[in-house]
């Protein structure tokens, strides 16, 4: 069977060599086993039920829970010369027709459903009447009420292992903390099932984090490191989203916005641009991404915090699909605290979920204030260790200048306590600062102990430190308060001198010359000059099949394999066709041109 599969890898997919755990999975399913599978977003999950999908008889039947998922995995296995299709809402009566006919013919080996439409009795009928080689359950998070997408369908896809015991199943997902893991493996069923668990690690991304004070000025210098590239900008509201797009319109960059709120021809208008021309930056709600396989996507910046740690390592995850370089920035204050707070704490869910939900923010901003290495810190909410020092994060690159910040702490704190604990961050702020004002007299607070304290610190500092407190669960946003500061749990300890705490100075690390946060080296990709001339002849040669295709350039080829074919420069069709990612039918479709456009120097 290994050599099967390496076969199918080789003449298919136009691969050497399996990626981490993809043999094992592919052969523990390919023999007729369940297995569930964690895999960083680009760790190569597809090929996991492809390859077992042609190597078993059958059809393969894909739940998936998004249409541009689906169109985008058909459209590329269609360049791979495989027979595979979908069956959603975009489809008109006689097109849906025409993919049921070709699944009962046996014409397919993969197809792809939604779980709303899977489960249906209609859908399920037609199922019992054909041979089914596999069950993939993709995004398989969504099934847990504890993840960052629950789906409630994906609740009850535990019928297909009630009608069909004998065929295996595969539930994949890039995003499962250790709860949310356990709930996957308890509603779809999958106690006996074999656990593949890769690294989460994505050693491509470089991780950045920013405290938020000029939030539009801070997003365009950062995109400036990144012109002409595609990415996507993440905004917590609607408001954000249009306000974002529009100022970075007019400072020249190419940017569409994209919300739920939108008309759903210009969002569906505005997503097929994202997806097939070059240099677009989507500015996006989270309704955007998930699903989306463009695999040249340079960077991802969130200018409000996301939701939970797996909100966010998936949406950064977004970046890099295609293994090269690419940066995750993000841009936060205590106001998005606040909000998400009272978003938690507004919602309809139970007192549990709530719970699990403050979990997770508060483990977001553990993640945000950390002076540890932002990788290991990111992977430890997943269970994985990792060494430090990645040399690709904000800390590891321009480490923090620490100290002890229990003095400082303790004069925050009792700012706090004295106000009366109701006052947000700009107001504790100013009675450490002693900046009078008539608010400042009206209350009293210029006659408090703490009045003036904190003049050796500015005002940056202090919200520095007052975000680390609340990081460290010294102090708490009080949602009812509306977003004021209040002691949390561990104030007492800090207050008392029972315990000592070491803070960040932001400060010295956020300024440059003049006071503007220091850029970051842009991260690039090069080639010598030769090579990039025929990079870019390759470029235009792809442009033009996709066009007249009508799909996303990368489905013919990613930019690694366009730059693989420039550097290496083959002279056949032989030599084309050992070059990673080059397969037997697009080495057929394709060669011929590629080759003439290489001779032309």
């Amino acid at each position: 069977m290994s050599q099967t599969a390496h076969d199918v890898l080789r003449r298919v997919f136009g691969y050497d060599r399996f990626r981490g755990p993809q043999q094992a999975i592919i052969e523990h399913l390919a023999s007729g086993q369940d297995c569930l599978v964690l895999l960083p977003t680009g760790g190569g999950k597809s090929l996991c039920y492809q390859i077992p999908a042609l190597l078993r008889p059958g059809t393969a039947i894909v739940v998936s829970p998004l249409i541009a998922l689906m169109q985008d995995q058909v459209e590329a296995l269609h360049q791979l010369g495989v027979a595979a299709a979908f069956l959603n809402s975009s489809l008109s009566g006689p097109e849906a027709t025409e993919v049921e006919g070709r699944l009962l013919r046996g014409e397919l080996d993969l197809l792809y459903v939604a779980p709303e439409r899977l489960l249906t009795e209609r859908f399920l009928g037609l199922l019992a009447r054909i041979r089914i080689a596999l069950f993939a359950i993709d995004e398989a998070h969504c099934v847990s009420q504890w993840g960052h997408d629950f789906r409630p369908e994906y609740r009850q896809l535990d019928v297909l292992h009630a009608r069909w015991p004998e065929v295996p199943r595969i539930a994949l997902t890039a995003t499962a903390d250790p709860p949310t893991r356990r709930e996957i493996v308890e509603r779809l069923g999958l106690a006996d099932a074999r656990q593949f668990v890769g690294s989460f690690d994505r050693p491509n991304i470089r991780y950045r984090v920013e405290e938020k004070h000029a939030g539009p000025q801070q997003l365009q210098a950062f995109l400036r490191g990144h012109q002409g590239e595609s990415g996507i900008v993440y905004c917590l509201s609607r408001k954000g989203v249009e306000q974002t797009a529009e100022s970075l319109r007019a400072a020249g960059f190419a940017a569409l916005p994209y919300h739920a709120g939108m008309d759903a021809a210009i969002r569906a208008q505005h997503q097929r641009r994202f997806l097939r021309e070059d240099g677009i930056v989507m500015v996006a709600t989270i309704a955007f991404g998930m699903g989306i396989d463009k695999p040249d996507v340079r960077f991802v910046a969130h200018m409000n915090l996301p939701k939970s740690i797996e909100g966010y390592y998936q949406e950064t995850g977004r970046a890099g699909r295609d293994g090269e370089p690419a940066e995750a920035w993000m841009a936060y204050g205590l106001g998005d605290v606040a909000t998400l707070a009272q978003m938690i704490e507004g919602g309809e869910s139970s007192e549990e979920r709530k719970r699990i939900e403050r979990r997770k923010l508060d483990a977001l901003l553990g993640y945000c204030e950390t002076t540890r290495c932002r990788r290991a810190t990111l992977l430890a909410n997943f269970g994985e260790e990792h060494p430090g020092h990645c040399g690709s994060c904000d800390n590891c690159l321009s480490p923090p200048e620490c100290f002890d910040g229990t003095e400082a702490a303790q004069k925050a704190l009792s700012a706090v306590y004295r106000t009366g604990q109701r006052f947000g961050a700009a107001h504790i702020v100013d009675v450490l600062r002693g900046k009078r004002s008539e608010r400042m007299s009206e209350y009293g607070h210029d006659r408090l102990p703490t009045f003036g304290v904190g003049v050796d610190l500015d005002d940056r500092a202090w919200r520095s430190i007052l975000r680390q407190l609340v990081a460290a669960r010294a102090l708490d946003v009080d949602i009812e308060g509306y977003g004021g500061l209040r002691l949390g749990p561990e104030a007492r300890a800090l207050l008392r001198g029972e315990r000592r705490i070491e803070l960040r100075r932001e400060s010295v690390r956020a300024r440059g010359k003049g006071g503007r946060p220091p850029r970051a080296p842009a991260i690039t990709i090069t080639l010598d000059i030769p090579a990039a001339e025929r990079f870019e002849r390759l470029r235009a040669l792809r442009a033009e099949l996709a066009r007249a295709q009508n799909v996303p350039a990368y489905v013919i080829f990613h930019d690694s394999v366009l730059r693989a074919i420039a550097a290496t420069e083959p002279a056949t069709l032989d030599e084309l066709g050992r070059i990673s990612g080059v397969g037997a039918a697009k080495l057929e479709r394709y060669g011929e041109a590629i080759l003439a456009v290489l001779a032309h120097d």
